[in-house]
């Protein structure tokens, strides 16, 4: 059976299907719209638009959500369009069986490209919020050298009739909902970054003020950008892992009766299929701030509060309980060759390191409130990461480690400096982390074979800077990367860290299998 729409009139034993009217749902959320999201990769279908699922299930809402691509259009038309906006959802738990679950919440696919369908959409006075899955990236006008791109320069110049970048698409779109009468709307980043509803609301804001200064647009618009009573955008915190699909994942779907699900590589290098395979565990919390309304996300398990208790709860997950020790967890893994992150705490070293991670962080943890950190912890180390069902890489949660550095490590090392009844001297095991990520960046796994780095906007700088390293070396010269204060948000040279992060560094590089002796002789 393919999946499409003929499929929700044979229903296959073992999956979940729609209770709703899934023609009329479509046809109505096309007419009158409340929910546009941009980014329409896994995270976004296996979770968010579950959501919007769930809420159509239960009968508390009759729309669903039209879904935008910024960056790869053939999302759009090979797997959107092939499967007509059904997506196939693998939920893998660590003592269950998997549950799989066709949604057909996604009512249409739109490639950014199609700017006119865009306009109807969020001209449309039943508009409640856009949301946005487009990575960190996504939000980014300037190069690593802080200049803007040429890209955004040329959108710039061009106004709101021509924007090429995902923030410009969006600048022009508020211009459109600005001159159809200064409709309210809710601009809602769910990107796992820190204060994305900031990242969101500064690029967008740089844009418009700077077709103002070129005469393209209004002091008005602007105005009603600024207005949080008419324009929000609200901070969330997201925490689901979906992984590149699966091909255990694919054999089980097709023993189902699924067919014609195998997953494709466009030509932007994106790796996707129409089934999605996520993990159980989930939260979204979300600033309630909607000027137009919105869905009942509380009647699904999404936390809706404040702003404080937001910047809370991702504070105690990124600088704590989860990111930490995924990252610790992705450059080890790259070093010693392991396929998976759940493969890896079956290693007791391993194991025991991220356990001391998230241990040293528990000493300056932030309280939410509405989750306990340490049962937040616990789940992630006895339920999550060893989650066998869940396929997920060191090398994909090795992407992008410079940005996250400074968050997952620098944030505990600041509070450490900050509060007088704490020693950084204490600190074994967030040294020992940041040691081997400067030790995977020399790109030869703990077998001295040559290994694949995963993409970093520093990474060509960075190995630069450890070029001269030779495995074997006993005197190295580090100074110049844990001096950067944007990478680990303090002078690390002005420490004690220093000193220890050499001692690991150079354990590390004696040779080869000393990957797994510095981890024997420090990881207590």
């Amino acid at each position: 059976m393919k999946l499409n729409k003929s499929c929700l009139n044979e229903h296959l034993a073992g999956v979940n299907y729609p209770r709703y009217d899934v023609l009329k749902v479509w046809q109505e959320t096309k007419e009158n719209p409340v929910w546009l999201h941009f980014g329409a990769g896994n995270i976004f279908r296996g979770y968010i638009a579950r959501l919007a699922n769930d809420m159509l299930n239960e009968g508390i809402a009759n729309k669903g959500i039209i879904a935008s691509e910024t960056f790869d259009y053939e999302i759009i038309s090979n797997v959107y369009d092939k499967c007509d906006n059904l997506t196939l959802i693998a939920s893998l738990s660590a003592t269950k069986d998997p549950e799989y679950t066709v949604s057909a919440s996604i009512c249409e696919g739109v490639p950014a490209s199609n700017y006119e369908r865009l306009k109807e959409i969020v001209t449309n006075k039943s508009l409640q919020m856009i949301s946005f899955t487009i990575t960190e990236k996504g939000y980014s006008l300037k190069d690593i050298n802080g200049n803007y791109t040429a890209l955004v320069e040329e959108d710039f110049k061009n106004g709101p009739t021509k924007g090429k970048h995902a923030m410009s698409v969006v600048a022009s779109l508020l211009y459109e909902r600005y001159k159809a009468g200064k409709l309210p709307i809710a601009l809602v980043s769910m990107d796992n970054c820190s204060h994305n509803g900031e990242k969101l609301e500064g690029s967008v804001l740089d844009v418009c003020k700077h077709w103002l200064a070129n005469g393209l647009v209004e002091e008005d618009f602007c105005k009603y950008v600024e207005d949080r009573s008419l324009v929000s955008f609200p901070w969330s915190m997201i925490d689901k892992i979906t992984p590149r699909p699966a091909k255990e994942v694919e054999e089980n779907l097709n023993k189902l009766g699924f067919t014609e699900i195998d997953p494709i590589t466009t030509s932007r290098h994106t790796y996707i299929a129409p089934y999605v395979n996520c993990e159980t565990a989930e939260y979204l919390v979300i600033e309630d701030t909607f000027p137009n309304g919105r869905p009942s996300l509380e009647k699904v398990g999404v936390y809706m509060t404040d702003r404080d208790t937001v910047n809370k709860v991702e504070t105690m997950k990124v600088t704590t309980c989860l990111n930490p020790l995924h990252t610790a967890l992705a450059v080890y893994g790259c070093l010693l060759n392991y396929p998976s992150i759940a493969l890896e705490m079956t290693n007791p070293l391993l194991a025991k390191l991220v356990k001391g991670i998230g241990s040293e962080g528990m000493k300056v943890v932030v309280d939410p409130k509405i989750i306990k950190p340490i049962d937040f912890l616990n789940c992630v180390l006895e339920e999550r990461l060893p989650n066998k069902a869940i396929p997920d890489t060191p090398w994909r949660i090795a992407t992008d480690t410079s940005q996250k550095v400074p968050v997952r490590y620098g944030e505990t090392i600041k509070a450490y400096l900050k509060n007088p009844k704490l020693d950084l001297n204490d600190l074994v095991y967030i040294p020992l982390a940041i040691a081997g990520w400067l030790r995977y960046l020399i790109g030869v796994n703990d077998n001295l074979e040559v290994m694949e780095l995963s993409s970093d906007p520093m990474l060509n700088d960075l190995k630069a800077k450890l070029s001269d390293v030779k495995i074997g070396d006993k005197e190295v010269n580090l100074d110049e990367i844990l001096s950067n204060v944007a990478i680990f948000g303090t002078d690390l040279t002005k420490t004690p860290l220093r000193a220890k992060i050499y001692e690991y560094f150079i354990s590390l590089i004696a040779g080869k299998g000393a990957v797994v002796n510095t981890l024997t002789k420090y990881v207590k």
